[in-house]
């Protein structure tokens, strides 16, 4: 591991250089946010893990499509000296990439990332667009829901809790407490 990876000013330019739009970077600083939660529960490196999720789309407004990320991601993180570690975390947050989730960061990346997402979601549509109102009743109810927030990949909601072997309202809970203590960043 190098330092750089535990540089968050660091992989905060690199997400900034790449990513312009505000929601893609709030996408990132929440998905950070609860795989920070989890690194901290679970006695790992809090700034290793959080700049593993910082960075895991920092690609994906130049390159969209499934063809292109997150591979070229890899490669431009290759370039920059981070660790195959780093990068495998990466590329595996996305299943078809064919990548499997070996390691535990592997496995809260990609539990967090459509979740993070689908909370921010809910947020947006509670009277006071606040993540302290949300509820986990409130969010598995907006799962059910095809049309909410159609973008957000229920099955992966449910596939990441499951391979954190954690249920998944506990999981929810966990991601809601998560964003609540860094609401103000992420504009909750």
């Amino acid at each position: 591991m190098s330092d750089f990876e535990r540089d968050r000013d660091y992989c905060f330019l690199i997400l900034n250089e790449y990513t312009k739009g505000e929601s893609l970077i709030k996408h990132a600083l929440a998905v950070e946010t609860c795989v920070r939660a989890y690194a901290v529960k679970l006695n790992e490196d809090e700034k290793y893990w959080g700049n593993v999720a910082l960075l895991h789309d920092f690609d994906y407004e130049m390159y969209p499509t499934a063809d292109e990320h997150p591979y070229k991601g890899n490669e431009i993180l290759k370039e920059k000296g981070f660790s195959e570690e780093f990068r495998y975390a990466i590329m595996s947050h996305a299943d078809y990439t064919g990548v499997k989730r070996t390691s535990l960061l592997a496995k809260v990346l990609f539990a967090c990332d459509e979740l993070a997402g689908f909370l921010t979601a809910v947020s947006y549509v509670r009277p006071s667009r606040s993540i302290d109102e949300v509820e986990v009743k409130s969010v598995i109810k907006k799962l059910k829901d095809k049309a909410f927030a159609r973008a957000v990949n229920r099955e992966d909601i449910h596939k990441g809790a499951e391979e954190l072997v954690v249920p998944l309202e506990e999981h929810i809970q966990f991601c809601i407490n998560a964003m609540k203590n860094n609401k103000e960043l992420l504009g909750l």
